[in-house]
């Protein structure tokens, strides 16, 4: 075996498409878009034309006209999903899902069950493939990084094994993309600098990466550059925060904007948060400028906060901060909502009705309302559906072209 390539990374490929074109045969081999006004995700065919998630409908059917649009099952893209993790853990308890569709696998302690890393990759693959009828692709490597680029490479349906005595030689050639932080702006940014591969990036000076793409994004990105990446497999826990975002292009940074995005990001955090009993203390918002700069403002309060008034109404007032304070800035394309420093909340512990009646006290007057109308509108939406009843401003607002459901999958379970 390879030495010190006993960190796996296995990625379903076009997971939500593959399995569309699992349960329904007839889709095989053919360009199908999941969605409708808008790309939620793509098949391989479909990607071939250059359709890609996120993208209007009417501009992948301009790129790909035979491409065929289909209802999503989300139900069972979870379903599926978490088949396989469960078939990953049969190989080793070292199992850190990090989305839906993939997951690391420390497997240092398993090689003397099932073979080497070679060995268990293949038998990862054909596990999900017999069993579950999907493709998934395996990288394998001493580092996590590198494992997460060799499923890259091995895309689609493949398996790339990384010694650790050929590091270099496999990273340096790769395009720069590949690099875990990397998007397309920055893509560009570093292409104007003449730097294109890994290993050109590699070998970029620490302090002219800092000067380019600031202290944080310089500093991490040449670190995986150069394969400095001590991160462990963590076993999937019960995670310490839950957010949700919302890009939508360049906009004008306009109340008519901001209150109906955060509402309906509030909306979606503050039910997760409640489905699990539980609430936060610290409420963070991130404003993302046209620039693709990005600020955060953050409130820590007394009472833990599930409400999704009272969630809306923090993260307003930390928008408003944020813009506040950077005046200069006239367009916004990203908001995202988080809370974290959770705590268990089965039960709501009612006050006497002492002023002043303040929202944030769950247990105040105005605060023990809101938690009924909440779990009220909880209680009909797992009876008759999400769409079934909501806050007027989330409902009437143009932010849910993406339907919740797929838009929960992505983000981190409680």
């Amino acid at each position: 075996m390879p030495s010190g390539a006993t960190i796996l990374h296995a990625d379903l490929d076009a997971f939500y498409a593959s399995v569309e074109q699992m349960l329904q045969p007839e889709l095989r081999g053919l360009p199908i878009a999941v969605g409708g006004g808008v790309v939620l995700a793509a098949s391989y065919e479909a990607k071939r034309f250059g359709v890609q998630g996120g993208m209007s409908g009417w501009r992948a059917k301009r790129l790909c006209p035979d491409l065929i649009f289909v209802q999503g099952h989300y139900s069972e893209y979870q379903r599926l999903g978490d088949q396989v993790m469960a078939v990953l853990g049969d190989f080793t308890p070292l199992v850190q899902r990090i989305s839906i569709d993939e997951a690391f696998l420390d497997v240092t302690g398993s090689v003397h069950l099932f073979g080497d890393a070679a060995t268990i990759g293949e038998q990862i693959r054909r596990r999900v493939r017999v069993e579950l009828g999907l493709p998934i692709s395996v990288g394998a490597a001493r580092t996590k990084h590198l494992a997460k680029i060799a499923s890259q490479v091995a895309k689609p349906d493949g398996l790339v094994v990384v010694p650790s005595s050929a590091e270099r030689e496999f990273l340096d050639p790769l395009p720069v993309g590949l690099v875990w932080g990397i998007g397309p702006v920055t893509r560009q940014r570093l292409a104007e600098r003449g730097i294109c591969t890994i290993g050109q990036l590699a070998a970029s000076p620490d302090g002219a990466l800092r000067s380019l793409l600031g202290n944080a994004l310089g500093t991490k990105v040449g670190a995986l550059a150069a394969n400095d990446d001590r991160r462990r497999v963590q076993p999937t826990g019960r995670a310490g925060s839950v957010g949700a975002q919302s890009a939508f292009g360049r906009r004008d940074a306009a109340p008519e904007l901001i209150r109906p995005v955060l509402g309906h990001l509030a909306d979606r955090v503050a039910g997760r948060l409640r489905a699990k009993h539980r609430a936060g203390r610290t409420v963070t918002v991130r404003v993302r400028f046209a620039g693709m700069r990005s600020v955060t403002r953050s409130h820590t309060g007394v009472y833990p906060v599930c409400s999704t008034l009272t969630l809306t109404e923090i993260a307003e007032r930390l928008v408003d901060k944020a813009l506040s304070d950077h005046a200069t800035e006239y367009q916004i394309s990203l908001l995202a909502i988080s809370v974290s420093n959770l705590v268990d909340q089965p039960v709501l512990q009612l006050e006497l009705p002492l002023p002043p009646d303040d929202p944030e006290r769950p247990g105040s007057r105005i605060g023990a309302a809101r938690w009924a109308i909440d779990h009220s509108v909880d209680d009909v939406r797992r009876k008759f559906g999400r769409s079934a009843v909501g806050y007027a401003s989330v409902v009437l607002s143009d932010r849910r072209s993406v339907p919740d459901e797929f838009r929960e999958l992505a983000e981190h379970e409680l």
